[in-house]
């Protein structure tokens, strides 16, 4: 019993694993990763996390692990050996609960039944599958290494494997895709019967290929990605799915715990180029460069960039930022007691925007955007930090 208080008493943790690998690098993807056939560059790499593990973990005596999410890049491309080695170093240098959501990334083309049943015996109980659409022209475009009829029999292969927390990536907006395609697409989709989904409207990024044709490719426009969106709420909603995220939908208590700490302002270590952490009063990124993190792992060399120690009123900012992307929302007391400052001035946005059916009020006094309010949530946002900036410190609670 006293080990079990002990655990009790400890912080929360999410561990977030970058896998910067990937067979070939899609179109529309901004993200650190590269296309790899070096398996010496990815031994090494692999040495690098392990050794950056047991670093921070000996820095974490008073926090106890309860998510680990292996993102890319393409972790099912890294193999099922290096993620089991990986996984095997987390529990050796933290304190890893027993329930802990252990998920990994995949895409279609690379999951095999090895993979699958190796890191099922090994303790990952979540797979997020990129499906993206049902439509190969369209997969073809964006450069996905797979066809729709392989994402089915992946998706088949990880049930068959024992997985009964599966997520299915899906994307809208794409290039010569309808709404009538879309509706289509989550209909076929959704015949699969995961237990989660994203649904992400296409985001053409500033540097990446498909920027450059972006005017040539047919992408849908503000308005028909606007029709897709409320497409997609209204089709989960009918499927039994509950929306708790802007983009984000599950069956009754199966949410993305891991994903939930970014908005709910968990504490997290990112480990690998790129990787973003929110640890002991801190935010850091790890260096954009996978030489530089795996010499700087060998040679105790600085890897991370962007450290900031975040004031209590920037804070207050990510919490309505954040939160509100979230359907739990926020809390007038909540706020004050954590941050000192008035939730009156914030009230005031809110009620004029339910005006307009944007925001919304619960029984227990939570404020929340509705579907509609989601759909221009930068601009609600944007009128909170605006009225938070101008408000005055609290003088008592």
């Amino acid at each position: 019993m006293a080990i079990l208080t002990k655990r009790n008493n400890k912080t929360p943790l999410g561990i977030y694993i970058h896998i910067p690998f990937c067979r070939s690098k899609c179109q529309y993807c901004d993200f650190y990763s590269m296309p790899c056939k070096d398996d010496k560059l990815m031994d090494s790499y692999l040495d690098a996390i392990c050794a950056h593990l047991k670093e921070a973990g000996a820095l974490c005596p008073g926090y106890r692990v309860d998510t680990v999410y292996f993102g890319g890049g393409t972790p099912s491309y890294f193999g099922a050996d290096a993620l089991a080695i990986i996984l095997t170093a987390i529990r050796r240098n933290f304190d890893v609960t027993p329930d802990a959501e252990i998920t990994f990334e995949a895409n279609p083309d690379s999951v095999t039944d090895r993979l699958l049943h190796r890191l099922k015996a090994e303790g990952f109980n979540r797979v997020s599958l990129g499906v993206q659409c049902d439509n190969d022209e369209i997969l073809k475009k964006l450069g996905r290494p797979h066809t729709y009829a392989q994402a089915v029999t992946a998706y088949q292969r990880i049930r068959k494997a024992g997985f009964r927390n599966v997520s299915l990536d899906l994307m809208y907006g794409l290039p010569g895709q309808s709404l009538h395609d879309w509706q289509e697409t989550l209909e076929n989709v959704l015949k699969l019967n995961p237990e989660h989904m994203s649904c992400y409207g296409l985001k053409v990024e500033e540097g990446t290929p498909l920027y450059e044709i972006k005017d040539f490719v047919g992408l849908a426009d503000d308005d028909t990605q606007a029709d897709m969106y409320m497409a997609a709420i209204e089709s989960l909603r009918n499927h039994g799915f509950r929306q708790y995220e802007i983009s984000n939908f599950c069956r009754k208590g199966l949410y993305s715990r891991h994903n939930t700490k970014y908005w709910t302002g968990g504490e997290y270590l990112g480990f690998g180029p790129s990787a973003s952490s929110d640890f002991a009063g801190k935010r850091f990124t790890m260096v954009r460069d996978l030489q530089a993190y795996i010499q700087g792992i060998q040679t105790g060399g600085n890897i991370m960039e962007d450290v900031q120690e975040i004031p209590l009123r920037e804070r207050a900012g990510e919490y309505l930022m954040l939160r509100l992307r979230t359907t739990a929302g926020i809390l007038a007391e909540e706020y004050e007691r954590t941050f000192m400052l008035p939730f009156k001035p914030l009230e005031e946005v809110l009620l004029k925007h339910r005006v307009y059916y944007r925001t919304a009020q619960s029984e227990d006094g939570r404020w929340y955007l509705t579907p509609r309010g989601f759909l221009v949530s930068n601009d609600i946002i944007s009128d909170l930090l605006l009225a938070q900036d101008d408000s005055e410190p609290l003088k008592r609670l």
